[in-house]
């Protein structure tokens, strides 16, 4: 440690500062301490970084994604203020020496127990990087620091917002390496495509050097380019690294990137003899005092720098603490003094002449992202559109084929289990596959779907297209959020883009319901199931124009079988007891029996998701408690409303007597509101996600609820209640899809954004079964005579009940939203619904 100049700040956003750790090319390095006590390294970028909107965007989206690391093997990330007009990051603060130090000054060579133990510890930690979406780049022994329950690995994934600036205004020469030329792969030294690979490579490197004391290639001091001839086109000496570890250090430095174990494969072939204390005595008892003099550390003020108040003599004396004036403006500069294992990493080797190279952008901006943003709207819109459609239509479906109830439910229920029991698939699908690709063949099931639709003579053709169109709709919405998740990361364009995604969304079911009527009216169903065909060859065009997608950082998502498996069936099976449910009433019990079965397997799901290394979803999404609160909230509204919109449309024709055109053309309103709520509120007012999205919410269960008072009769109230609904919804939806999907890895877009669209499918399913349950215990026990007498009031009476209960669950998910977003920053963008996610929510 060193103490602070009077050029330092004393204070770092909610941090005190109190020593100097470090620097290097990034900046500088402070120890820092919280109010309540905790001790942080806060590092500060240089000024020259801080002035370009590029460095800043890249460093928010980096300080995004390593908070997702966690802090396990890594030193976690715990605060950051990327807008801020010098930005920095805090993280956690390891009380002990860097690897380096240990080996080339203190102790020399660890012995093979304790290499073995570092080299199971690296490789949780990479696999921990990896799976955020990060490739670390720079791990070598100064970024180890040495604890005693373990290694702890820093400086990950940070350093990369420089690396896309190198060749423009911060660096004038034409070619960089990022990286330390004795811990760099042969592909960065090529100035290839980096993968996590490279940094298994680099482990090997670290093991060489903690088993011998020695760099891979030898020393640097014969010329750099020499030493990256060595790195590239050389075999490491291996002498003195244990006959234990050889097999497995010589596997991680295999020259061909493929050839190399995954860090999980190293992990487990190291796990077996771990040493109970994996240090040497001699290292626990030199941490021991280290740990003891941080304790027992007070910095000396130095001159120039005013002393603080003790706010306990303050309070002592009941006198007020004077406030801590802000820190001065100041350019941190790097002059080469401090704690090695704090020090940032600075990419300070030039390639070599005539490289030419530019380092590898790890997520450039996606191409053409306006135009995927319009295609992304035009498809989702076409999801709830035609499914409402055919809901629309099945009253003269059932007379024109005459097909009995039982049928009927069938075909309903058939859509909504494989919608279910795709959705997963689908956004894991469009991480490994692409989004292109998916969204093309979603397309042509679409299609197809129409035809069988329009065509159909009996009860097995309709069951098949309706099956096809629940597939399709599986592959569609979350490829389409997915692409707009990849598209807009963040920042304005963000909330922009998601703004209008949101609007389009809610659209999609309600003018669909006004569309059905019309060709029900003017037409007949047949021609507004063949209305899909034209429609999807739109799309596809669009598609087939969207520029190629680059590949993924990280090497993109892997297969997760086992939780495919588990989470499709899951969903599958509990979406299938719910639609018994709604077509039986609460007193199926086999019903029952499955949506429980269905929530146990959905458990063992999540259990999976959080525990494996490889994850359909991505293991933050259900982690971080704000990915979770928004998933919930999204259930819980998506249960109230089905309940109101199929309430709503019955009333509108059996009580006011409206034709089906008519009851679609009222519904529009809605819609006009929720674009507006979307678009001008939602995505532009400076406000937490949390108090939006309960806002909402709130607003939501109000118009419910007034909708629910609402006597017989009494139509002239309804378009009120209208303008209040659209409005909530749009207003709700938007951060809370914001929330589900954000600062998410795009080689996890896919599998986020099917988690946020299953989460609204099971609560719409949950709704459905509500009004399906109630509308079933009303008319049960009743002769057919007296179920006819007074059915329109008895129905609305089963409605009203069920509205109640929509009203408590979207209040509920009021309340989660506000609890676990209400810190968060303001929405970077969302998709709303008209069923949630865009999918059709009424029978």
């Amino acid at each position: 440690m060193d103490q602070l100049t009077a050029e330092d700040p004393t204070r770092i956003g909610p941090y005190r500062l109190i020593a100097r750790l470090g620097a290097g090319g990034m900046g500088l390095v402070y120890l820092g301490r919280s109010e309540a006590g905790r001790t942080v390294a806060v590092k500060v970028v240089q000024a020259e970084y801080a002035g370009n909107p590029e460095f800043r965007r890249r460093f928010a989206r980096e300080v995004a994604a390593a908070r997702l690391v966690g802090g396990a093997w890594t030193a976690a990330v715990l605060d950051a203020d990327p807008e801020a007009a010098v930005p920095w990051v805090a993280t956690q603060y390891i009380a002990g020496p860097d690897l380096h130090s240990v080996v080339a000054e203190d102790f020399g060579p660890l012995p093979e127990p304790s290499v073995r133990a570092l080299a199971n510890r690296l490789a949780l930690a990479l696999g921990a990087v990896h799976a955020a979406g990060l490739i670390h780049r720079d791990l070598k022994p100064s970024n180890v620091l040495v604890t005693v329950d373990g290694p702890r690995v820093i400086d990950f994934g940070i350093a990369r917002a420089m690396d896309s600036l190198a060749g423009d205004s911060l660096h004038t020469h034409t070619g960089m390496l990022i990286g330390s030329p004795g811990f760099m792969s042969p592909e960065q030294v090529r100035g290839l495509e980096l993968t996590p690979a490279s940094d298994v490579f680099c482990l090997g490197a670290v093991l060489v050097y903690a088993a011998t004391g020695r760099h891979l290639f030898g020393a640097t001091d014969t010329g750099l380019n020499a030493h990256l001839f060595r790195v590239a086109e050389e075999e490491p000496d291996l002498t003195g690294v244990p006959e234990s570890l050889l097999d497995l250090v010589r596997a991680c430095l295999a020259k061909d990137p493929a050839a190399r174990p995954t860090p999980r494969e190293v992990a487990e072939r190291t796990a077996a003899q771990l040493p109970a204390e994996w240090l040497p005595d001699s290292v626990l008892a030199q941490l021991g005092r280290h740990a003891a003099q941080l304790l027992d550390f007070a910095p000396p003020v130095p001159p120039g720098v005013p002393a603080q108040p003790d706010p306990r003599l303050a309070l002592a004396q009941q006198q007020p603490v004077p406030a801590v004036p802000p820190p001065p403006a100041y350019a941190p500069t790097a002059p080469g003094y401090g704690a090695a294992a704090y020090a940032p990493t600075a990419p300070a080797y030039g390639a070599a002449p005539g490289a030419g190279w530019q380092p590898y952008d790890a997520e450039p901006p996606y191409p053409r992202r306006w135009w995927a943003l319009t295609v992304a709207c035009f498809v989702t819109f076409l999801v709830p559109f035609e499914a409402t459609l055919l809901n629309m239509a099945f009253p003269s479906i059932q007379s024109d084929l005459g097909l009995a109830s039982g049928g009927m439910n069938l075909i309903f229920s058939v859509y909504a289990v494989v919608l279910a029991g795709l959705l997963l698939l689908g956004g894991h699908l469009a991480d490994l596959a692409g989004r292109k690709a998916i969204l093309v063949v979603g397309l042509a099931g679409f299609m197809v779907a129409s035809v069988l639709t329009g065509a159909a003579v009996g009860e097995g053709m309709l069951i098949a297209a309706r099956g096809l169109q629940g597939a399709s709709a599986a592959l569609l919405s979350p490829a389409a959020l997915s692409l707009v998740v990849a598209a807009f990361p963040d920042g304005r364009p963000r909330r922009t883009a998601f703004g209008v995604y949101g609007a389009v969304v809610g659209t999609g079911a309600l003018v669909g319901s006004f569309t059905g009527g019309t060709f029900l009216e003017l037409a007949s169903w047949r021609l507004a199931e063949y209305v899909g065909v034209p429609l999807g060859v739109l799309a596809l065009v669009g598609v087939f124009t969207l520029a190629p997608e680059r590949p993924a950082p990280g090497g993109g998502a892997r297969l997760d079988l086992p939780g495919l498996l588990l989470g499709s069936l899951g969903l599958a099976v509990l979406v299938y007891g719910v639609e018994g449910v709604a077509s039986n009433g609460w007193t199926d019990v086999l019903a029952l029996i499955l949506a429980v079965a269905g929530v146990a397997l959905l458990a063992g799901f999540l259990w999976l998701q959080t525990s494996s290394s490889v994850s359909l979803v991505p293991a933050q999404v259900l982690k971080d408690p704000r990915h979770a609160g928004a998933l919930g909230a999204l259930l819980l509204l998506g249960v109230g409303l089905p309940v109101m919109y199929t309430a709503l449309l019955f009333r509108l024709q059996a009580e006011f007597d409206n034709t089906p055109m008519q009851a679609g053309l009222m519904v529009l309103p809605a819609v006009a509101t929720q674009v507006v709520a979307a678009t001008a509120v939602a995505s532009r007012v400076r406000a937490t996600q949390g108090v939006l999205a309960a806002s909402g919410a709130v607003l939501t269960a109000v118009a419910i609820a007034l909708f629910a008072a609402l006597p017989m009769g009494s139509d002239l109230f309804v378009l009120p209640v209208l303008l209040l609904l659209g409005f909530g919804i749009g207003l709700a939806l938007v951060p809370l899809y914001a929330a589900a999907t954000e600062d998410v890895p795009r080689a996890h877009a896919g599998g986020a954004a099917g988690a946020a669209v299953g989460a609204a499918q099971v609560g719409s399913s949950l709704g459905a079964a509500v009004t399906g349950a109630v509308l079933a215990a009303s008319f049960a026990g009743l002769t057919e005579n007296e179920a006819a007498s007074g059915v329109i009031s008895r129905v609305i009476d089963a409605h009203t009940t069920s509205l109640w209960c929509a009203v408590g669950a979207v209040l509920l998910g009021a309340l989660i939203g506000g609890l676990t977003l209400g810190g968060s920053r303001t929405p970077s963008g969302s998709a709303a619904a008209g069923g949630p996610g865009g999918l059709p929510t009424g029978r």
